[in-house]
């Protein structure tokens, strides 16, 4: 019993004396860390007085700091910066979906800004802004070696007031102007409508009014057509989505999902990770649902579109989004700025991360561009003529007035979806498969 206990003993001795060994050297370099990063302050300060006292005009101390912090953030990623108090407004404002601009959301890449999407019925849009244009001069000047903040406020300007912006597009030779005139923005964040016995549930951004727009639009369609028995399914239109809101992009996720995981988030530390599961109850209730998706379909939009092609309830069409698999936390700060800093990376429900990736669909459908040029063709030529044109012809005694009356409804259906075609190939696609997957539902 005594050689035990000596022994027990005598292995917390040689354990206390190992640990000393190690925590030694550990407790050296974490002195050095800490005074390595007090020397890189005082250089700060150094650098700081030097071109206060020596700067060839007198420089702002203000501005100096902050474009410092500034520096410090965007050198993190793309997606970290800090927001002076006017930024900060202005982005409290966007989440409640009314705010001043040309209507574009973007992003910085090679220097350049980048435009993840236009949105809806603003100026951009109009002017025939895409996703993927390269922004390189604002009204002549260039932003290259610009911050993103930078070049934002660049674009900022009075409301009516015109700018002047610089194009570089894929497929175009040359860069080419693009005149825009400012307006206010005000986003209605989700708009809704009937497409041949198909609801368009058209989300433009995830702000605090995406769901209830959304469920209440939804609910709405469903009653002008009859009853949910007359809806073929639900077409999720995420395209040119910039994202949003990560608790509306639940949101929407969890109104098509019974159960499961919608989204994880893992940060740093492992034990800060969320993970956000679906609750009982589908507004589509049970229904086929199509989510349209392109390279302006990011962050928010992926969180949705990879949840619901995760869990197999929708089928996802167009072409791979943007591929913005990243969390920001806005924090405040003194002085009414804020910091928006990348704390943490989302997860779809299968554990794939988007980043960079960006989510495939399952059937890929490129969006055919229109040839401005080219021109229409007429209608009514000697090859759109049928037996019911020519003079004299037979009527049909088969079909009963009604049963005609159906038949023309019916054509109107087609041409129209035909027109549709033309319009939105990638929307008429979705009805499409809508019709195909309805055609093979047992009748009761």
């Amino acid at each position: 019993m005594k050689k035990f206990v000596m022994a027990a003993i005598g292995g917390m001795l040689a354990s206390v004396v190992a640990t000393t060994q190690f925590v030694g050297p550990l407790l050296a370099q974490e002195d050095s860390r800490q005074g390595t990063v007090y020397e890189q302050l005082d250089l700060f300060g150094d650098i700081f007085e030097r071109i206060r006292a020596q700067y060839v005009e007198e420089v702002d101390e203000a501005d100096l700091i902050e474009a410092a912090i500034n520096g410090m953030l965007t050198s993190l990623d793309p997606h970290s910066s800090y927001l002076a108090p006017d930024d900060a407004a202005d982005m409290r404002v966007q989440t409640r979906g009314e705010f001043g601009g040309l209507g574009i959301e973007v992003t910085q890449e090679d220097g350049f800004v980048k435009v993840v999407s236009p949105i809806d019925g603003t100026p951009a849009m109009e002017a025939g802004i895409e996703a993927g244009d390269f922004i390189t001069h604002v009204d002549g000047e260039s932003v290259l070696g610009l911050t993103l903040d930078e070049a934002v406020d660049l674009m900022r300007g009075p409301v009516g007031s015109e700018i002047l912006i610089t194009v570089v597009r894929e497929g175009e030779e040359e860069p080419f102007d693009v005149s825009i005139i400012r307006d206010k923005i005000k986003l209605t964040a989700a708009r809704t409508r009937l497409e041949s016995n198909a609801v368009v549930l058209r989300v433009t951004t995830f702000n605090d009014q995406t769901y209830t727009q959304m469920a209440e639009g939804l609910a709405e369609q469903v009653e002008e057509a009859g009853g949910i028995d007359n809806i073929n399914g639900f077409i999720l239109d995420l395209r040119n989505n910039p994202g949003g809101l990560l608790t509306q992009a639940i949101r929407v996720s969890d109104a098509f999902l019974e159960e499961g995981e919608i989204v994880s988030t893992r940060g740093r530390d492992p034990a800060d990770g969320d993970r956000y599961n679906a609750t009982a109850g589908d507004l589509a209730m049970g229904k086929p649902l199509v989510v349209l998706i392109n390279g302006g379909s990011a962050s928010a939009s992926e969180i949705v579109a990879g949840a619901l092609q995760d869990h197999r309830r929708a089928i996802v069409v167009g072409t791979k989004s943007f591929g913005k698999g990243s969390v920001q936390t806005v924090m405040p700060l003194r002085g009414d700025g804020a910091m928006r800093l990348t704390t943490a990376r989302y997860y779809t429900p299968s554990g794939r991360s988007i980043q960079a990736l960006g989510v495939s669909p399952d059937i890929v459908v490129e969006q055919p561009r229109r040839d401005p040029n080219a021109e229409d063709e007429e209608e009514n030529t000697v090859f759109n003529r049928s037996e019911a044109d020519l003079r004299g012809r037979l009527d049909n005694d088969s079909l009963t007035p009604e049963e005609i009356e159906q038949i023309e409804a019916d054509r109107a259906k087609a041409e129209a979806s035909a027109k549709l075609r033309e319009e939105d190939y990638q929307l008429a696609y979705a009805v499409d498969i809508l019709k195909g997957l309805t055609a093979f539902v047992p009748k009761n």
